[in-house]
């Protein structure tokens, strides 16, 4: 697995999605998980095969109307992600499919062809992805697990990481560039040695009612987990709000719009009014689990 292969051991302990997670963990050393219920919002029409991004397949139940955002803004990307064919399977890295039922939808993004795009690795791509289509290259910024900070900015100066141990330096190796293949290096680079630990440290509490497109469910550790909310609705009678959560996951593997196994009619949308406890196909969460870029 590639982050026994990258790191120390003291510090692989600590980071990413585990091997020990590779089936559902609940319950975990001792420690009691939660389920958000949701309430059964009915699924009839709600899926548009032709639809080709998140807001034209997956409609909003009756009563509900996406929340509105800017077209500059991170909601706005996250619901515009672009989406595989209808009934697309979910690919591992090494081509392989999953044969879990969870996903509602597959992005039409690459998972690349080694171990390393898993869970945080899923959101930290959406986060970067979103900052590079913007030109915003010194937001681009993904800590490690052992603390050092790399910054896409140094990266496309030429610099490379250079990692011996626990020791992390930046090295002068190629000339300046920002095209999208050496990006899409620089994000492997992290994919390696950052995880849910790291990324946690990274982002700050919200409150659960004031959650917005783009906050991020993650449980930081090993095992650890996190998923990203890509949409939101609202009924603007009632104030009830419904999401949408996506997420990779282990082994690495396409990046999918997870079901609600709480709907037994198939929507995929969760409620925010019923609780404090989240339950996704493959991990439960908290509400204190809810944190957002800073």
């Amino acid at each position: 697995m590639k982050k026994l292969i990258l790191l120390l051991i003291g510090i692989l302990i600590l980071s990413g999605c585990s091997s020990f997670n590779t089936v559902r963990a609940k319950g975990y050393a001792g420690q009691s998980t939660k389920v958000i219920t949701a309430v059964q919002a009915p699924a009839t029409n709600l899926i548009n095969q032709e639809g080709s991004t998140i807001a034209e397949r997956i409609g909003t139940p009756e009563g509900f109307e996406r929340i509105a955002v800017q077209e500059v803004s991170f909601g706005y990307y996250l619901r515009n992600l672009p989406l595989k064919v209808h009934d697309a399977p979910v690919r591992y890295y090494d081509g392989d499919v999953k044969t879990a039922d969870v996903h509602a939808a597959v992005l039409d993004i690459d998972v690349g062809d080694k171990d390393l795009q898993q869970c945080a690795d899923a959101v930290i791509r959406l986060r970067a992805e979103y900052l590079y289509s913007k030109a915003d290259y010194g937001e681009i910024h993904f800590n490690f697990t052992n603390g050092f900070r790399a910054d896409y900015s140094k990266w496309k100066e030429g610099y490379r990481i250079a990692v011996k141990g626990n020791d992390t330096s930046w090295v002068k190796r190629t000339d300046e560039a920002n095209d999208y293949q050496s990006f899409r290096k620089y994000l492997d680079m992290v994919f390696a040695y950052a995880g849910t630990l790291s990324l946690s440290k990274e982002l700050e509490k919200v409150p659960v009612e004031e959650m917005q497109i783009g906050d991020v469910f993650i449980k930081g550790g090993s095992p650890g987990h996190c998923v990203i909310v890509v949409d939101m609705a609202e009924n603007k009678i009632s104030g009830e709000k419904l999401f949408l959560l996506a997420q990779s996951y282990m082994p690495a593997q396409d990046i999918h719009v997870l079901k609600n196994p709480k709907n037994e009619d198939g929507s995929p949308w969760y409620s925010l009014r019923n609780g404090e406890e989240l339950d996704t196909p493959e991990w439960d969460f908290s509400s204190e689990h809810l944190m957002r870029f800073r």
